[in-house]
Protein backbone atom coordinates (compact mmCIF):
# COMPACT_ATOMS: atom_id res chain seq x y z
CA UNK A 1 0.00 0.00 0.00
CA UNK A 2 1.18 3.59 -0.90
CA UNK A 3 2.92 5.00 2.32
CA UNK A 4 1.26 8.62 4.06
CA UNK A 5 2.65 8.99 7.14
CA UNK A 6 6.01 9.80 9.06
CA UNK A 7 7.70 7.41 11.41
CA UNK A 8 7.63 8.81 15.28
CA UNK A 9 10.86 10.18 16.42
CA UNK A 10 12.56 13.87 16.67
CA UNK A 11 12.56 15.39 13.15
CA UNK A 12 8.52 14.84 13.30
CA UNK A 13 8.21 17.01 16.45
CA UNK A 14 8.00 20.79 17.00
CA UNK A 15 10.16 22.27 19.16
CA UNK A 16 7.45 22.25 22.48
CA UNK A 17 6.99 18.45 22.14
CA UNK A 18 10.94 17.83 21.66
CA UNK A 19 11.58 19.42 24.88
CA UNK A 20 8.78 17.88 27.11
CA UNK A 21 10.66 14.66 25.19
CA UNK A 22 13.29 15.47 26.65
CA UNK A 23 12.24 16.31 29.85
CA UNK A 24 11.51 12.82 30.86
CA UNK A 25 13.50 10.12 32.28
CA UNK A 26 13.97 6.91 30.07
CA UNK A 27 11.98 3.57 30.98
CA UNK A 28 14.30 1.24 32.94
CA UNK A 29 15.29 -1.34 30.73
CA UNK A 30 16.17 -3.71 33.67
CA UNK A 31 12.77 -3.57 35.18
CA UNK A 32 10.62 -2.20 32.42
CA UNK A 33 9.14 0.47 34.96
CA UNK A 34 7.55 3.48 33.94
CA UNK A 35 9.84 6.72 33.90
CA UNK A 36 8.67 9.88 36.28
CA UNK A 37 5.63 11.21 34.96
CA UNK A 38 6.07 14.45 32.66
CA UNK A 39 2.48 15.53 33.72
CA UNK A 40 3.34 16.09 37.25
CA UNK A 41 5.31 19.13 36.64
CA UNK A 42 4.53 19.79 32.91
CA UNK A 43 0.77 19.15 32.61
CA UNK A 44 0.19 21.99 30.15
CA UNK A 45 2.84 21.09 27.99
CA UNK A 46 1.44 17.36 27.32
CA UNK A 47 -1.74 18.90 25.92
CA UNK A 48 0.80 21.37 23.68
CA UNK A 49 2.47 18.35 22.15
CA UNK A 50 1.83 16.97 18.71
CA UNK A 51 0.09 13.90 18.46
CA UNK A 52 3.04 12.03 17.16
CA UNK A 53 5.47 12.55 19.85
CA UNK A 54 2.49 12.37 22.24
CA UNK A 55 2.10 8.56 20.91
CA UNK A 56 5.89 8.24 21.49
CA UNK A 57 5.59 9.36 24.72
CA UNK A 58 3.20 6.96 25.92
CA UNK A 59 4.19 3.96 24.17
CA UNK A 60 7.76 4.25 25.74
CA UNK A 61 6.01 5.36 29.24
CA UNK A 62 7.29 8.67 29.64
CA UNK A 63 3.89 9.67 30.45
CA UNK A 64 1.15 8.14 31.77
CA UNK A 65 -2.37 7.76 30.16
CA UNK A 66 -4.06 8.80 33.45
CA UNK A 67 -1.88 11.79 33.07
CA UNK A 68 -2.75 12.53 30.33
CA UNK A 69 -6.21 12.43 30.69
CA UNK A 70 -5.97 14.73 33.82
CA UNK A 71 -4.27 17.52 31.82
CA UNK A 72 -6.55 17.52 28.57
CA UNK A 73 -9.97 17.43 31.07
CA UNK A 74 -8.37 20.21 32.77
CA UNK A 75 -7.73 22.15 29.79
CA UNK A 76 -11.28 21.28 28.52
CA UNK A 77 -12.84 22.73 31.62
CA UNK A 78 -10.65 26.10 30.90
CA UNK A 79 -11.62 26.49 27.67
CA UNK A 80 -14.35 24.77 26.33
CA UNK A 81 -16.91 27.00 27.92
CA UNK A 82 -15.25 30.08 25.98
CA UNK A 83 -16.16 28.40 22.51
CA UNK A 84 -18.27 25.23 23.32
CA UNK A 85 -16.29 23.10 21.19
CA UNK A 86 -16.91 19.90 22.70
CA UNK A 87 -20.52 18.16 23.53
CA UNK A 88 -21.51 15.68 25.72
CA UNK A 89 -18.87 15.25 28.11
CA UNK A 90 -18.33 12.07 29.95
CA UNK A 91 -17.87 11.74 33.94
CA UNK A 92 -14.60 12.88 34.18
CA UNK A 93 -13.98 9.75 37.22
CA UNK A 94 -14.82 7.27 34.39
CA UNK A 95 -12.82 8.70 31.94
CA UNK A 96 -9.15 9.05 34.36
CA UNK A 97 -10.43 4.80 35.19
CA UNK A 98 -10.50 4.04 31.59
CA UNK A 99 -7.39 5.83 31.51
CA UNK A 100 -5.53 3.88 34.12
CA UNK A 101 -7.01 0.84 32.31
CA UNK A 102 -4.86 1.63 29.32
CA UNK A 103 -1.65 2.31 32.19
CA UNK A 104 -2.28 -1.25 33.38
CA UNK A 105 -2.07 -2.72 29.83
CA UNK A 106 0.87 -1.11 29.15
CA UNK A 107 2.52 -2.13 31.66
CA UNK A 108 1.63 -5.81 30.89
CA UNK A 109 3.41 -5.26 27.85
CA UNK A 110 -0.53 -4.48 25.75
CA UNK A 111 -0.79 -1.00 23.59
CA UNK A 112 -3.93 -1.42 21.27
CA UNK A 113 -2.50 0.89 18.74
CA UNK A 114 -1.03 3.96 18.19
CA UNK A 115 -3.78 6.37 19.77
CA UNK A 116 -3.06 4.31 23.09
CA UNK A 117 -4.69 6.15 25.71
CA UNK A 118 -5.39 9.51 23.54
CA UNK A 119 -8.63 11.50 24.48
CA UNK A 120 -11.24 11.80 21.91
CA UNK A 121 -14.52 13.19 20.39
CA UNK A 122 -15.93 12.30 17.62
CA UNK A 123 -17.73 14.62 15.70
CA UNK A 124 -21.52 14.61 16.55
CA UNK A 125 -22.89 12.98 13.50
CA UNK A 126 -21.47 9.27 14.17
CA UNK A 127 -22.42 7.02 16.62
CA UNK A 128 -19.99 6.30 19.54
CA UNK A 129 -21.85 2.89 21.97
CA UNK A 130 -23.24 5.31 24.62
CA UNK A 131 -22.36 8.13 23.96
CA UNK A 132 -25.30 10.83 22.93
CA UNK A 133 -25.75 11.26 19.54
CA UNK A 134 -27.81 14.58 18.44
CA UNK A 135 -26.66 15.40 14.86
CA UNK A 136 -27.38 18.67 16.22
CA UNK A 137 -31.50 18.27 16.01
CA UNK A 138 -33.87 18.08 19.09
CA UNK A 139 -35.20 15.19 17.19
CA UNK A 140 -32.37 13.21 18.16
CA UNK A 141 -31.16 15.12 21.50
CA UNK A 142 -32.20 12.35 23.66
CA UNK A 143 -30.68 9.19 21.30
CA UNK A 144 -27.57 7.10 22.35
CA UNK A 145 -26.24 5.16 20.46
CA UNK A 146 -26.10 1.11 21.03
CA UNK A 147 -22.87 0.39 19.01
CA UNK A 148 -19.76 1.81 17.49
CA UNK A 149 -20.25 3.10 14.34
CA UNK A 150 -17.18 1.98 12.17
CA UNK A 151 -16.05 5.94 12.82
CA UNK A 152 -15.77 4.95 16.82
CA UNK A 153 -15.12 1.23 15.97
CA UNK A 154 -11.52 1.92 14.37
CA UNK A 155 -10.22 4.99 16.79
CA UNK A 156 -11.58 2.69 19.96
CA UNK A 157 -9.49 -0.31 18.28
CA UNK A 158 -6.06 2.01 17.85
CA UNK A 159 -6.69 2.97 21.72
CA UNK A 160 -8.51 5.97 21.93
CA UNK A 161 -10.56 6.76 24.56
CA UNK A 162 -13.98 8.54 23.84
CA UNK A 163 -14.43 11.76 26.44
CA UNK A 164 -17.42 13.49 24.50
CA UNK A 165 -18.31 14.45 20.94
CA UNK A 166 -17.48 17.79 18.98
CA UNK A 167 -20.39 20.03 17.91
CA UNK A 168 -21.70 20.35 14.82
CA UNK A 169 -24.79 22.34 12.46
CA UNK A 170 -27.84 20.51 12.68
CA UNK A 171 -27.57 17.39 9.98
CA UNK A 172 -24.45 18.84 9.14
CA UNK A 173 -25.87 21.19 7.59
CA UNK A 174 -23.99 24.64 6.41
CA UNK A 175 -20.70 25.27 7.26
CA UNK A 176 -21.42 27.17 10.62
CA UNK A 177 -21.76 25.38 13.60
CA UNK A 178 -24.64 25.88 15.65
CA UNK A 179 -27.64 23.97 16.72
CA UNK A 180 -30.68 23.74 18.93
CA UNK A 181 -29.71 21.47 21.08
CA UNK A 182 -25.69 22.53 22.43
CA UNK A 183 -25.77 26.29 20.56
CA UNK A 184 -23.11 27.91 18.83
CA UNK A 185 -19.17 27.06 18.48
CA UNK A 186 -17.11 29.99 18.57
CA UNK A 187 -14.30 30.57 16.53
CA UNK A 188 -10.88 29.76 18.69
CA UNK A 189 -9.14 33.04 17.31
CA UNK A 190 -12.41 35.37 17.95
CA UNK A 191 -14.99 33.99 19.95
CA UNK A 192 -17.55 36.45 17.94
CA UNK A 193 -17.10 34.71 14.99
CA UNK A 194 -17.94 31.30 13.21
CA UNK A 195 -16.07 28.67 13.67
CA UNK A 196 -17.10 27.30 10.41
CA UNK A 197 -18.50 23.90 9.36
CA UNK A 198 -19.46 21.43 9.64
CA UNK A 199 -16.33 20.02 11.75
CA UNK A 200 -16.38 23.13 13.31
CA UNK A 201 -16.41 21.78 16.74
CA UNK A 202 -13.16 19.75 15.76
CA UNK A 203 -11.10 22.47 14.57
CA UNK A 204 -11.95 24.92 17.34
CA UNK A 205 -10.71 21.73 19.64
CA UNK A 206 -7.71 20.82 18.07
CA UNK A 207 -6.72 24.80 17.75
CA UNK A 208 -7.35 25.27 21.62
CA UNK A 209 -5.80 21.88 22.51
CA UNK A 210 -8.14 20.56 23.84
CA UNK A 211 -7.89 17.15 21.59
CA UNK A 212 -4.49 15.83 20.15
CA UNK A 213 -6.49 14.91 17.20
CA UNK A 214 -9.72 15.24 15.68
CA UNK A 215 -12.14 13.34 12.97
CA UNK A 216 -14.85 15.16 10.63
CA UNK A 217 -16.04 14.72 7.46
CA UNK A 218 -16.64 16.85 4.32
CA UNK A 219 -19.45 17.12 1.65
CA UNK A 220 -18.90 20.34 0.84
CA UNK A 221 -16.07 22.07 2.55
CA UNK A 222 -17.02 20.57 6.11
CA UNK A 223 -12.95 19.53 6.60
CA UNK A 224 -11.90 22.22 5.13
CA UNK A 225 -13.76 25.66 5.82
CA UNK A 226 -13.21 24.96 9.84
CA UNK A 227 -9.53 23.69 9.31
CA UNK A 228 -8.68 27.37 7.39
CA UNK A 229 -10.94 29.53 9.52
CA UNK A 230 -8.87 28.12 12.98
CA UNK A 231 -5.14 27.90 11.44
CA UNK A 232 -5.25 24.22 11.86
CA UNK A 233 -5.03 21.08 8.98
CA UNK A 234 -8.15 19.00 7.74
CA UNK A 235 -7.84 16.51 5.28
CA UNK A 236 -11.04 15.65 2.39
CA UNK A 237 -9.95 12.10 1.42
CA UNK A 238 -11.00 10.70 -2.00
CA UNK A 239 -13.73 8.69 -1.79
CA UNK A 240 -13.23 5.08 -0.37
CA UNK A 241 -9.79 6.06 1.31
CA UNK A 242 -11.70 6.15 4.59
CA UNK A 243 -14.94 4.30 5.22
CA UNK A 244 -17.80 5.42 6.60
CA UNK A 245 -21.52 4.07 7.34
CA UNK A 246 -23.78 4.68 4.59
CA UNK A 247 -27.56 3.53 3.82
CA UNK A 248 -26.88 2.60 0.23
CA UNK A 249 -23.34 1.25 -0.60
CA UNK A 250 -23.77 1.16 -4.20
CA UNK A 251 -24.32 4.73 -5.11
CA UNK A 252 -21.14 6.74 -3.40
CA UNK A 253 -22.24 10.29 -1.74
CA UNK A 254 -19.71 12.92 -2.28
CA UNK A 255 -19.33 13.16 1.42
CA UNK A 256 -16.36 12.19 2.92
CA UNK A 257 -14.54 11.45 5.86
CA UNK A 258 -10.77 12.38 7.17
CA UNK A 259 -8.74 13.62 9.81
CA UNK A 260 -7.82 16.87 11.33
CA UNK A 261 -4.92 17.82 12.98
CA UNK A 262 -1.76 20.53 14.02
CA UNK A 263 0.72 19.28 11.74
CA UNK A 264 1.01 17.38 8.65
CA UNK A 265 2.41 14.21 10.51
CA UNK A 266 -0.12 14.54 13.24
CA UNK A 267 -2.78 14.07 10.16
CA UNK A 268 -1.22 11.55 8.49
CA UNK A 269 -1.10 9.10 11.31
CA UNK A 270 -4.85 10.00 12.09
CA UNK A 271 -5.53 8.70 8.46
CA UNK A 272 -3.33 5.65 8.95
CA UNK A 273 -6.38 4.69 11.75
CA UNK A 274 -9.06 5.56 10.21
CA UNK A 275 -7.97 4.33 6.03
CA UNK A 276 -8.39 0.99 4.77
CA UNK A 277 -11.14 -1.19 3.11
CA UNK A 278 -14.50 -2.37 5.09
CA UNK A 279 -15.95 -5.31 3.42
CA UNK A 280 -19.40 -3.95 4.66
CA UNK A 281 -18.57 -0.81 2.11
CA UNK A 282 -17.98 -2.38 -1.00
CA UNK A 283 -16.78 0.64 -2.97
CA UNK A 284 -14.15 1.41 0.27
CA UNK A 285 -10.10 0.84 -1.04
CA UNK A 286 -8.15 -1.98 -0.25
CA UNK A 287 -4.92 -1.77 1.96
CA UNK A 288 -3.75 -2.21 5.51
CA UNK A 289 -3.86 0.86 6.56
CA UNK A 290 -1.81 -0.24 9.43
CA UNK A 291 1.54 -0.84 7.17
CA UNK A 292 1.22 2.94 6.44
CA UNK A 293 4.90 4.35 6.75
CA UNK A 294 6.68 7.71 6.98
CA UNK A 295 7.34 9.75 2.97
CA UNK A 296 6.83 12.92 3.73
CA UNK A 297 9.99 14.01 2.58
CA UNK A 298 10.10 15.04 -0.72
CA UNK A 299 12.22 17.43 -3.58
CA UNK A 300 9.32 19.68 -4.90
CA UNK A 301 11.53 21.79 -7.81
CA UNK A 302 9.71 22.25 -10.50
CA UNK A 303 6.97 20.87 -9.25
CA UNK A 304 4.15 22.54 -11.06
CA UNK A 305 1.22 24.39 -9.13
CA UNK A 306 -1.84 25.94 -10.82
CA UNK A 307 -3.66 29.21 -7.98
CA UNK A 308 -7.46 28.71 -8.68
CA UNK A 309 -7.88 32.62 -7.30
CA UNK A 310 -11.48 33.15 -8.37
CA UNK A 311 -11.81 31.34 -11.62
CA UNK A 312 -11.44 34.31 -13.84
CA UNK A 313 -13.39 36.53 -11.85
CA UNK A 314 -16.62 33.97 -11.49
CA UNK A 315 -16.71 33.87 -7.50
CA UNK A 316 -16.45 36.72 -5.14
CA UNK A 317 -14.06 37.33 -2.23
CA UNK A 318 -14.24 39.40 0.90
CA UNK A 319 -11.55 41.85 0.50
CA UNK A 320 -8.55 40.78 1.81
CA UNK A 321 -8.89 36.91 1.30
CA UNK A 322 -6.77 36.32 -2.31
CA UNK A 323 -4.26 38.89 -0.73
CA UNK A 324 -3.06 36.79 2.51
CA UNK A 325 -3.78 32.89 0.25
CA UNK A 326 -1.24 34.58 -2.95
CA UNK A 327 1.08 35.55 0.12
CA UNK A 328 1.01 31.69 0.95
CA UNK A 329 2.01 30.72 -2.97
CA UNK A 330 5.29 32.40 -2.16
CA UNK A 331 6.06 29.81 0.56
CA UNK A 332 5.98 27.18 -2.27
CA UNK A 333 7.87 29.40 -4.67
CA UNK A 334 10.33 29.05 -2.05
CA UNK A 335 10.17 25.01 -2.41
CA UNK A 336 10.92 25.39 -5.55
CA UNK A 337 7.50 25.21 -7.31
CA UNK A 338 6.43 26.93 -10.25
CA UNK A 339 3.05 28.47 -9.84
CA UNK A 340 0.79 29.82 -12.61
CA UNK A 341 -2.48 31.14 -12.10
CA UNK A 342 -4.69 28.39 -14.09
CA UNK A 343 -8.04 26.69 -13.96
CA UNK A 344 -9.83 23.00 -15.45
CA UNK A 345 -11.61 24.14 -18.73
CA UNK A 346 -15.16 23.46 -17.65
CA UNK A 347 -18.14 25.90 -16.71
CA UNK A 348 -17.93 26.31 -13.04
CA UNK A 349 -21.39 27.48 -13.17
CA UNK A 350 -22.43 24.28 -14.31
CA UNK A 351 -20.41 22.29 -11.34
CA UNK A 352 -22.41 24.63 -9.08
CA UNK A 353 -25.47 23.93 -10.46
CA UNK A 354 -25.38 20.12 -10.59
CA UNK A 355 -23.83 20.35 -7.34
CA UNK A 356 -26.81 21.61 -5.95
CA UNK A 357 -29.27 19.19 -7.86
CA UNK A 358 -26.56 16.46 -6.28
CA UNK A 359 -26.86 17.57 -2.76
CA UNK A 360 -31.11 17.95 -2.83
CA UNK A 361 -30.87 14.33 -4.04
CA UNK A 362 -28.31 13.35 -1.38
CA UNK A 363 -29.14 15.41 1.67
CA UNK A 364 -32.71 15.21 1.01
CA UNK A 365 -32.99 11.50 0.62
CA UNK A 366 -31.30 11.13 3.78
CA UNK A 367 -33.73 13.41 5.82
CA UNK A 368 -37.15 12.48 3.83
CA UNK A 369 -38.88 10.64 6.69
CA UNK A 370 -38.07 12.79 9.03
CA UNK A 371 -39.71 15.50 6.73
CA UNK A 372 -42.74 12.96 6.05
CA UNK A 373 -43.55 12.92 9.52
CA UNK A 374 -45.09 16.40 10.42
CA UNK A 375 -44.01 16.56 14.07
CA UNK A 376 -40.60 15.70 13.12
CA UNK A 377 -40.91 18.47 10.70
CA UNK A 378 -42.10 21.03 12.67
CA UNK A 379 -38.57 20.72 14.15
CA UNK A 380 -36.37 20.41 11.10
CA UNK A 381 -33.97 23.82 10.84
CA UNK A 382 -35.13 25.52 7.12
CA UNK A 383 -32.12 24.69 5.73
CA UNK A 384 -32.49 20.84 6.24
CA UNK A 385 -36.28 21.46 4.76
CA UNK A 386 -34.78 23.13 1.79
CA UNK A 387 -33.00 20.35 0.70
CA UNK A 388 -35.52 18.09 0.91
CA UNK A 389 -38.01 20.18 -0.92
CA UNK A 390 -35.40 20.31 -3.66
CA UNK A 391 -34.78 16.75 -3.59
CA UNK A 392 -38.48 16.12 -4.24
CA UNK A 393 -38.63 18.21 -6.88
CA UNK A 394 -36.06 15.88 -9.13
CA UNK A 395 -36.48 13.21 -11.40
CA UNK A 396 -34.53 10.44 -12.13
CA UNK A 397 -33.42 11.93 -15.31
CA UNK A 398 -32.36 15.28 -13.65
CA UNK A 399 -29.86 13.64 -11.28
CA UNK A 400 -28.61 11.32 -13.95
CA UNK A 401 -27.80 14.82 -16.18
CA UNK A 402 -26.17 16.01 -13.01
CA UNK A 403 -24.08 13.33 -12.81
CA UNK A 404 -23.24 13.33 -16.13
CA UNK A 405 -21.60 16.98 -15.23
CA UNK A 406 -19.64 15.70 -12.52
CA UNK A 407 -18.48 12.90 -14.90
CA UNK A 408 -17.46 15.74 -17.13
CA UNK A 409 -16.01 17.80 -14.50
CA UNK A 410 -13.84 15.07 -13.36
CA UNK A 411 -12.67 14.44 -17.04
CA UNK A 412 -11.76 17.96 -17.24
CA UNK A 413 -9.88 17.91 -13.89
CA UNK A 414 -8.00 14.68 -15.00
CA UNK A 415 -6.62 16.74 -17.94
CA UNK A 416 -5.67 19.57 -15.53
CA UNK A 417 -3.50 17.08 -13.34
CA UNK A 418 -1.70 15.85 -16.80
CA UNK A 419 -0.10 19.53 -16.70
CA UNK A 420 0.24 20.48 -13.07
CA UNK A 421 0.94 19.02 -9.93
CA UNK A 422 -1.38 20.80 -7.60
CA UNK A 423 -4.35 22.82 -7.97
CA UNK A 424 -4.24 25.82 -4.96
CA UNK A 425 -7.63 27.50 -3.97
CA UNK A 426 -8.62 29.29 -0.42
CA UNK A 427 -10.59 27.31 1.85
CA UNK A 428 -13.54 29.89 1.81
CA UNK A 429 -14.28 33.07 0.47
CA UNK A 430 -14.57 35.17 3.42
CA UNK A 431 -13.03 35.27 6.88
CA UNK A 432 -15.00 34.47 9.80
CA UNK A 433 -18.57 36.10 9.74
CA UNK A 434 -20.34 37.03 12.87
CA UNK A 435 -20.96 33.90 15.16
CA UNK A 436 -24.53 35.55 15.41
CA UNK A 437 -25.78 34.81 11.62
CA UNK A 438 -27.11 31.92 10.12
CA UNK A 439 -24.78 32.18 7.15
CA UNK A 440 -23.37 35.03 4.96
CA UNK A 441 -26.35 36.98 2.51
CA UNK A 442 -23.59 38.47 0.10
CA UNK A 443 -19.95 38.58 -0.55
CA UNK A 444 -18.40 41.64 -1.94
CA UNK A 445 -21.62 43.11 -2.58
CA UNK A 446 -23.04 39.82 -4.62
CA UNK A 447 -26.26 38.19 -3.15
CA UNK A 448 -25.71 34.73 -2.22
CA UNK A 449 -29.37 33.25 -3.11
CA UNK A 450 -28.40 29.77 -0.96
CA UNK A 451 -27.22 29.15 2.63
CA UNK A 452 -24.03 27.10 1.05
CA UNK A 453 -23.58 29.31 -2.30
CA UNK A 454 -20.86 30.80 -0.44
CA UNK A 455 -18.95 28.00 0.11
CA UNK A 456 -18.49 27.95 -3.93
CA UNK A 457 -15.17 27.55 -4.10
CA UNK A 458 -14.64 24.35 -2.07
CA UNK A 459 -17.87 22.86 -3.88
CA UNK A 460 -15.93 22.00 -7.29
CA UNK A 461 -13.32 20.13 -5.65
CA UNK A 462 -15.99 17.94 -3.87
CA UNK A 463 -17.39 17.31 -7.44
CA UNK A 464 -13.86 15.83 -8.53
CA UNK A 465 -13.44 13.44 -6.10
CA UNK A 466 -9.78 15.06 -5.69
CA UNK A 467 -8.31 14.62 -2.46
CA UNK A 468 -7.85 18.92 -1.32
CA UNK A 469 -5.78 19.28 2.09
CA UNK A 470 -6.41 22.43 4.64
CA UNK A 471 -3.34 24.05 5.61
CA UNK A 472 -2.88 27.74 7.26
CA UNK A 473 -2.70 30.80 5.02
CA UNK A 474 -2.33 33.10 7.35
CA UNK A 475 -4.47 36.07 9.13
CA UNK A 476 -6.44 38.98 7.67
CA UNK A 477 -5.43 42.16 9.56
CA UNK A 478 -7.98 41.78 12.32
CA UNK A 479 -6.26 38.48 13.35
CA UNK A 480 -8.73 36.23 11.23
CA UNK A 481 -7.57 32.76 9.84
CA UNK A 482 -8.02 31.77 6.13
CA UNK A 483 -6.64 28.44 4.73
CA UNK A 484 -5.61 26.98 1.46
CA UNK A 485 -7.29 24.41 -0.18
CA UNK A 486 -3.69 21.72 -1.53
CA UNK A 487 -5.20 19.40 -4.63
CA UNK A 488 -4.07 16.65 -5.98
CA UNK A 489 -5.04 14.14 -8.33
CA UNK A 490 -7.87 11.57 -7.22
CA UNK A 491 -6.04 9.08 -5.00
CA UNK A 492 -3.04 11.36 -4.67
CA UNK A 493 -3.20 11.36 -0.88
CA UNK A 494 0.47 10.92 -0.35
CA UNK A 495 1.32 14.02 -2.98
CA UNK A 496 -1.34 15.72 -1.07
CA UNK A 497 0.80 15.29 2.79
CA UNK A 498 4.08 15.91 0.89
CA UNK A 499 3.27 19.25 -0.44
CA UNK A 500 1.70 20.05 2.53
CA UNK A 501 4.11 18.99 5.25
CA UNK A 502 7.72 21.07 3.25
CA UNK A 503 4.90 24.00 3.01
CA UNK A 504 4.21 24.20 6.90
CA UNK A 505 8.07 23.75 7.36
CA UNK A 506 8.49 27.20 5.51
CA UNK A 507 5.78 28.41 7.06
CA UNK A 508 5.03 27.02 10.67
CA UNK A 509 1.81 28.74 11.15
CA UNK A 510 -0.27 26.23 13.79
CA UNK A 511 2.84 26.29 15.80
CA UNK A 512 4.11 29.81 15.77
CA UNK A 513 0.72 31.85 15.83
CA UNK A 514 -1.49 30.35 19.14
CA UNK A 515 -4.90 31.85 19.75
CA UNK A 516 -5.12 34.55 22.42
CA UNK A 517 -7.13 32.44 24.53
CA UNK A 518 -3.82 30.36 24.53
CA UNK A 519 -1.37 33.45 24.46
CA UNK A 520 -3.11 34.52 27.93
CA UNK A 521 -3.15 31.56 29.78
Amino acid sequence: MTSLTQPAGPSGLDRRSALVLAGGAAVTAASGAPAPSLAATRASDLVMMDAVALSGAIGSRQVSCADVMGAYLDHIETFNPKVNAIVALQDRAALIAQAHERDAQLARGDRAGPLNGFPHAVKDLAPVKGIRMTRGSPIFKDFIPAADGLTAERLRAAGAIFIGKTNTPEFGLGSHTYNPVYGVTRNAYDQSRSAGGSSGGAAVALALRMAPLADGSDYGGSLRNPAGWNNVFGFRTSYGRVPTEARDAWLPTMGVAGPMARSVPDLALLMGVQAGYDARLPLSMAGDAGEISGRLQRDFKGARIAWGGDFNGYLPYEPGVLEVCRGALKAFESLGCIVEEAQPDYSIEAVWQAWRRLRAWQSGGELLALYNDPAKRARMKPEAIYEVENGLKLTAYDITAASVVRTEWYQAVRRFFKTYDYFVLPTAQLFPFDADLHWPKEIAGKTMETYHEWMKVTLPITMSGCPALAAPAGFSDQGLPIGIQIVAANHGELACLQLAHAYDGATRWTAKRLPLLLERS
